[in-house]
């Protein structure tokens, strides 16, 4: 956690402001996934990049983690509520890079 923090942003962008964060939380919104599953939705995500994000958000309140006992194991993330809080913010990202990518296509 920060320490001092007087900045609501600055507060935010601790928690979610990685590279990797924003979009497991983005594919998190219309429910849990399997770890696998969710990793693939993440182009370009490495083995430990996904491990050591998922363990972060966990670490902060925003996703949950179940683990099945089956063989193989099972592990499924899903938000917190904490977690779907963020439901708004995440969607407005996905729709400025929409709307900015179709500009930037255009003025191509």
């Amino acid at each position: 956690m920060i320490k001092n923090n007087n900045c609501p942003l600055q507060y935010t962008m601790h928690l979610i402001g990685t590279k990797w964060k924003p979009l497991i939380l983005f594919h998190l919104l219309e429910g849990g996934l399997r770890s696998g599953i969710l990793q693939k939705h993440i182009e370009g995500i490495s083995n430990k990049m996904f491990t050591q994000t998922v363990r972060e958000l966990e670490k902060d309140g925003l996703i949950s983690r179940k683990v099945f006992p089956v063989v193989p194991p099972k592990v499924e993330y899903k938000l917190t509520n904490r977690g779907s809080s963020l439901e708004s913010i995440l969607r407005s990202l996905d729709k400025w890079g929409l709307k900015d990518g179709e500009k930037k296509q255009k003025n191509s």
